[in-house]
């Protein structure tokens, strides 16, 4: 007789056990399919994350590695507060890794600070309690900067110009734009001019350096941090923070009318692979990697998709459970079947019929409920993954946030002022959705992975029925 009619008539005589083992495998699938989806909207999410962070490169001072290069031995200039000139990041050696074919765009800045002048206050609504030493807060927290449009604070609202214009690459070095308390407390207005004093911290037994410069004040803008209400120094207040040009942010460190001095440089590749070509052409325009390194800023990446990289693992380890329990607990269900079944098999092998045969019709049945249930999952698999990855990146986005509330804030080595502009890292918000697709290659490997626990499930305990002997099965039972 056909096994394959033989498996039919099975089937369709006992719809019970029929339909326990579609549901069965109907979970199993759903559940790997799901997996597989999960994991593949995470690697699509962590590929663009890696385009768009790989693929701006950022170069500033190593503190350590100057320190191990030995060139710090002899500081020039005896300004407290500076490193020297070998750990300058001059803009002429900048400009040229611009020119790398590699890069598309390009970008740099300074930070630092400014000493106000006779005719020039700092907003300060509270004054300091009375002994309390603070020149090395009294200062303007000065910004050097390419553009005021590509600033956080302006890209997120915190700040607004409110009249006049922002810093451009075109604009000139004595170019400023000030806070609207700043304004205030010092009549000023766009067009007006202030003056600032070189914002260099003396060492112990030096002057300080007095250098004044004039600024033109081009834009007033208005942050909206209010004030506090208790003394804050001046150097934290965001109402002291002036935007300028880096050549007038590298005034301002003590370098004077020279080769303006930047605090970083960043540049953004046109391919994130070719991060490599970028070190050795900065390299090749006399760049010191070691003082000077280049890289790509990877906690940000880390804090971008680390979360969904967690829930992608969860999903693997989920895959691998499923699968092998699958397969565990369906290779009991078809030895139970075969236990109940020893009749069936003792009278057809009796009237000739060969073992392979009954192996195989065994497997035709446990294949039709799989196959079964390979279409109900790709039916249901995307919403489910959506709902069940969506809840699992939920709450690892949550705990991800509050371990970073929990950070401590780690240090800046590379600025000779510390605290004057807290950290200079962009904060990253962790990738909190997923784009669940459907393909063919997805029902494809869930189809491979259902048959092939439908196989091992069905051949492991099968192995029985070729040891069979029908005179055995008959008089003896199980």
């Amino acid at each position: 007789m056909n096994l394959f009619k033989r498996a039919w008539w099975r089937l369709t005589g006992h719809l019970g056990k029929t339909l326990m083992l579609v549901g069965l495998f109907f979970v199993i699938c759903t559940l790997v399919l799901s997996g597989f989806l999960i994991r593949a909207a995470a690697a699509r999410a962590a590929e663009d994350a890696r385009a768009r962070v790989g693929s701006v490169a950022t170069m500033q001072l190593d503190v350590n590695g100057l320190i191990d290069s030995g060139k710090t031995r002899k500081p020039e200039g005896g300004q407290g507060g500076a490193i020297g000139a070998e750990g300058d990041l001059h803009r002429s050696l900048v400009e040229k890794i611009c020119a790398s074919p590699v890069v598309a765009r390009c970008n740099y800045s300074t930070d630092g600070g400014a000493f106000p002048t006779e005719n020039t206050r700092l907003h300060q609504p509270v004054p300091p309690p009375q002994g309390q030493d603070s020149l090395g807060t009294d200062l303007f927290s000065a910004s050097g900067i390419r553009d005021l449009g590509a600033v956080k604070d302006f890209r997120n609202g915190d700040s607004r110009l409110l009249s006049g214009r922002g810093i451009t690459p075109d604009s000139k070095s004595d170019e400023v734009v000030v806070e609207e308390r700043v304004a205030k407390d010092n009549n000023l207005k766009a067009g007006d001019t202030m003056k600032l004093m070189a914002g260099v911290l003396p060492g112990p037994g030096q002057e300080r350096d007095k250098r004044e410069y004039a600024f033109k004040v081009v834009g007033i803008y208005k942050n909206s941090t209010p004030d506090s209400g208790s003394y804050v120094p001046a150097m934290m207040d965001p109402a002291n923070r002036i935007y300028v040009t880096p050549d007038g942010g590298s005034k301002l460190m003590g370098k004077g009318d020279g080769d303006t001095v930047l605090k970083e440089a960043t540049f953004t590749l046109k391919d994130p692979d070719d991060l490599d070509r970028l070190r050795k052409d900065a390299e090749a325009a006399g760049a010191d990697l070691k003082i000077f390194p280049i890289t790509v800023n990877d906690k940000q990446y880390k804090a971008l998709v680390g979360p969904i990289t967690r829930t992608a693992g969860f999903a693997t380890v989920t895959v691998w459970l499923v699968a092998v329990a699958g397969t565990v607990i369906l290779a009991l269900i078809v030895a139970s079947s075969l236990r109940e079944r020893r009749k069936e098999l003792g009278i057809l092998l009796s009237l000739g019929e060969r073992k392979p045969r009954l192996l195989a019709q065994h497997l035709v049945e446990v294949t039709a409920c799989a196959v079964l249930a390979i279409g109900l999952a790709g039916a249901c698999s995307q919403v489910l993954s959506q709902a069940i990855g969506g809840r699992l990146l939920a709450g690892e986005v949550s705990s991800a946030k509050d371990e970073a509330a929990h950070r401590p804030q780690e240090p800046d080595h590379s600025n000779p002022l510390p605290g004057a502009n807290g950290p200079k890292e962009p904060a990253a918000e962790p990738i909190s959705s997923m784009d669940i697709r459907l393909g063919p290659a997805d029902i494809g490997k869930v189809g491979a992975t259902g048959l092939g626990i439908a196989a091992l499930a069905t051949l492991l305990p099968g192995t029985r029925v070729l040891r069979l002997n029908p005179r055995d099965i008959l008089t003896k039972g199980d």
